[in-house]
């Protein structure tokens, strides 16, 4: 088996995309921890069932939405649940799963910690591109997500669907 290395255009190009992903993450989660005392992880799971009728969503379809495994999912939660901004409720339509569901103090939360990450985001990314580049972003990580999804879906290789260890989603 032949390995196909990188071209130097492709090599460049994956290591602007390591720096600039790492950056940017670091910067989102550090800006959520000093203004709202939690990490990126935490705020996207509240802003995600902020988005849902009734706020409450399945924990498998929400570790699907957030592209982690459900172990992840379940300990932040956890953490979630103890600080009384989400609550876990047992899925009625199958007992086995379990539905988190964003409390009215999870909302005001959330609500209070959205201006401070949008402005983040749009400074450390958005200000910076043209609306061109936005769009190219936009349909460059949808193909690559799609392709992902797709490729591995089948097999349960996707983080959402992997049997690691138990979960309750």
């Amino acid at each position: 088996m032949t390995t196909r290395w990188l071209s130097p255009d492709e090599q460049r190009a994956w290591r602007a995309y390591i720096a600039a992903s790492l950056l940017l993450e670091d910067t989102i989660d550090r800006q959520l921890q000093q203004e709202a005392g939690m990490p990126h992880l935490y705020y996207s799971i509240l802003a995600n069932l902020s988005e849902i009728p009734e706020r409450r969503l399945r924990m498998t379809e929400l570790a699907e939405f957030l592209k982690i495994t459900r172990p992840r999912l379940t300990y932040a939660v956890a953490r979630l649940e103890k600080d009384g901004l989400l609550r876990r409720e047992s899925c009625q339509w199958d007992k086995r799963g379990s539905v988190a569901v964003l409390t009215d103090e999870g909302m005001a939360v959330l609500e209070r910690a959205a201006p401070g990450h949008v402005d983040t985001v749009r400074t450390a990314l958005f200000d910076r591109l043209t609306p061109e580049q936005v769009a190219q972003l936009e349909e460059i990580f949808t193909s690559v997500t799609e392709g992902l999804q797709g490729e591995e879906g089948a097999s349960g290789e996707v983080p959402w669907r992997r049997r690691s260890s138990p979960s309750c989603g």
